[in-house]
């Protein structure tokens, strides 16, 4: 197992509750995460809607559900809208580093503050550096964490843990300063993530799914022009601004 020449092999995991809505049951397909070509697969399982959490590539593959569409900005394209400028402009102070993976005492305490504010009583808010470890620094990807710092201060803002992938980056997951949630962070890792992707040549930055009208999901619309994969191919999404502000 494991030369050129094996079959890829994908799982179906059983049924578990949908973190997205707590009422549903979902199931996914999964690479197999003891594959060694893993590394030399990712770009590809990024283009088939595959997406990475800790050690696992996986996709969404419910029944009777087609809620979670996997999307990518074509960043040659963008252009920040209204409010991202003004994002950027409240941000001005913020400035952006790439760093290598690794858990530092300062970014660990600020992901379980993040996690404690976002998922209280979901489960993640115990991860500690186990989790952290192993959810976000990761052994087989080509993987960074962008660092957002107060200038003056050096304050650690947020992380966004970043892979590298063929011609595209991914945007893993970010994790913020829960104190400092008005500068619109979130939106801010992204905006750089886009413009780290067009400074190397990148085609694409990946953004997961998008859930349309989910309260923590639709944000990813705001990103435009944006596509999503249909199970077939990537087209040009037409959507609307999204519900929330």
């Amino acid at each position: 197992m494991g030369s050129d020449h094996d079959a890829l092999r994908i799982f179906r995991t059983g049924s578990h509750a949908c973190g997205y809505w707590p009422e549903r049951e979902a199931r996914d397909l999964v690479l197999d995460p003891h594959d060694p070509r893993l590394p030399a697969l990712y770009a590809q399982a990024l283009a088939w809607g595959f997406r990475r959490s800790g050690e696992i590539l996986y996709r969404p593959a419910c029944a009777g559900c087609r809620a979670c569409v996997a999307v990518r900005v074509p960043v040659a394209e963008f252009r920040p809208d209204r409010s991202q400028r003004r994002c950027l402009a409240r941000n001005a102070d913020v400035h952006a580093r790439i760093v290598a993976p690794a858990r530092t005492a300062e970014a660990l305490a600020l992901y379980r503050r993040y996690l404690r504010w976002r998922h209280p009583g979901g489960g993640m808010d115990d991860h500690g550096a186990a989790e952290f470890e192993q959810y976000l620094v990761g052994r087989w990807h080509d993987g960074r964490f962008l660092e957002l710092r107060e200038d003056g201060s050096h304050r650690l803002l947020a992380v966004a843990v970043t892979d590298r992938a063929g011609d595209a980056l991914s945007a893993v997951y970010t994790f913020y300063e829960p104190e400092a949630a008005a500068r619109g962070l979130g939106t801010l890792a992204i905006l750089r993530q886009i413009e780290w992707a067009r400074r190397e040549g990148q085609a694409h930055l990946y953004l997961g799914y998008w859930i349309a009208g989910h309260p923590k999901m639709d944000y990813k619309r705001r990103f435009q022009p944006l596509e999503g994969f249909d199970g077939r191919g990537w087209r040009r999404l037409q959507v609307g601004p999204p519900h929330a502000p």
